[in-house]
């Protein structure tokens, strides 16, 4: 049986960080403990001295875009995991905004054995609600579906949900999660005319979060936690970016039962509307990246636990695809691999503390999805691990980024750590530089 020793890290886990070893047996954490291990090292299969490295859960990403089926001239399950497994990055979910979108129990399956196949981390899919499948809906198996995804914001294909009734019988009937991006699209609509009236084919990224605007947030953000409120309905708002909208939420701490919840994503945490300048489409998502001062209150609403999860909403587009006019440039980056350091880099500059990551990447996911025995450095869990160097400074370019896509919103940026290894089911998958090709994840399981 595979057996792994991990000593002399810094363990975070459960608003805490100690000096101590992990003993990995199998696929599980079979002991954790603080000081230093006494005992036979001889008898491990492996033992990693993560002296001046912090041990922590392994990063579970509860938005991203891998692109496949139909997209996959942008990205591949299979890269984009390889990817994501470089940055810490060991469990994701994934949405349905695929060719064809994942609206069937078959396109469902169909994912699920591409991952099977190719997946280096530990995944999970996304039912995609259209204003049609509530019969599809109300089929699914909650332990092993993740969640039922609303665009009630634009979207492409069928997967703009504008019918209220829909919206109501979705909200009432769904066996599990339902998870919404929040964005009126009478309103973007109204101020994209507004602005292609006034600028016509010149409009440029600087007016992105003025088309997509706060007051398109909030008034579809504000409908869901009403329809959530009135059905009683588990709602996850997905991306929250501006201040206004943290007013809908509690910060009450996060358990099974806390019933309306939000999400937060890293490039609203790091840019701002004053960045358009240099990146320009490179930082168009959507939600837009908005303004300092939502940036500033999305920060704190982190720190106050109104916002109860941190993750990317990794959306890969080509160069050839961003580089083109706004108009015509898709909404989206990449971002699974730089996240974690991103957010540590955070902590390096006294804006969070390295538990306060930890619990909004790592715990918060789990516990709101109940993922079964991840998320969590405990006996009897799992043995997904990241270990990070505290102090290894590098450069975000184009010879180390690994996304399909081939480019980060963080080209040129220097960050102060640096993921060592990550450790995907007891086995070591990403060994300071090396990847283990043969590694492939699990399918993740919910305790509902």
């Amino acid at each position: 049986m595979n057996s792994i020793l991990i000593k002399n890290g810094t363990i975070v886990n459960e608003n805490s960080h100690y000096n101590g070893y992990i003993i990995v047996s199998g696929d599980l954490i079979k002991e954790v403990s603080s000081g230093a291990y006494k005992g036979n090292e001889s008898e491990f299969a492996r033992v990693i001295d993560a002296e001046g490295k912090y041990v922590m859960p392994g990063v579970i990403d509860d938005q991203v875009h891998f692109r496949e089926p139909g997209l996959e001239h942008k990205g591949t399950i299979k890269s984009e995991s390889r990817a994501a497994l470089t940055g810490g990055v060991t469990s994701y979910m994934e949405m349905p905004n695929t060719n064809p979108p994942t609206t069937t129990l078959d396109m469902l399956e169909q994912k699920h054995s591409i991952a099977q196949n190719d997946s280096y981390v530990n995944y999970s899919f996304y039912i995609g609600a259209t204003n049609d499948n509530i019969a599809v809906i109300e089929s699914i198996d909650p332990k092993v579906v993740c969640g039922v995804k609303i665009f009630m914001g634009s979207s492409t294909g069928n997967m703009l949900v504008d019918n209220k009734k829909t919206l109501e019988a979705i909200f009432k009937s769904s066996p599990t999660l339902v998870a919404t991006h929040c964005e009126s699209e009478p309103i973007v609509q109204r101020n994209l005319a507004l602005y292609t009236s006034l600028h016509g084919e010149n409009i440029t990224p600087e007016m992105h979060p003025l088309i997509r605007s706060a007051e398109a947030c909030y008034e579809s953000s504000s409908e869901a936690v009403e329809l959530a409120t009135k059905f009683g309905t588990q709602l996850h708002v997905l991306h929250v970016s501006t201040a206004k909208e943290l007013s809908l939420f509690s910060n009450a701490p996060l358990s099974k039962d806390k019933k309306i919840t939000s999400e937060v994503c890293v490039h609203h945490l790091w840019f701002d509307d004053s960045h358009y300048h240099t990146k320009g489409n490179m930082i168009k998502w959507n939600p837009a990246v908005k303004s300092l001062s939502d940036k500033e209150a999305l920060i704190e609403g982190v720190k106050n636990g109104t916002l109860d999860v941190v993750a990317t909403d990794h959306a890969p587009h080509t160069l050839d695809e961003k580089s083109r006019p706004y108009l015509s440039s898709p909404s989206g980056g990449p971002l699974v691999q730089h996240s974690l350091v991103a957010m540590l880099e955070m902590v390096n500059r006294g804006i969070y503390s390295v538990e306060q990551v930890v619990d909004k990447m790592c715990h918060a996911p789990a516990v709101l999805y109940r993922v079964n025995k991840r998320g969590f450095i405990r006996e009897g869990y799992f043995a997904d691990i990241a270990i990070v160097d505290k102090s290894n400074s590098w450069t975000v370019s184009d010879s180390n980024i690994l996304y399909k896509c081939g480019w980060s919103p963080f080209e040129g940026v220097e960050f102060s750590t640096k993921v060592s290894y990550t450790i995907i089911g007891g086995v070591v998958a990403y060994d300071n530089g090396v990847i283990n090709e043969d590694i492939r994840g699990s399918k993740l399981t919910f305790d509902r």
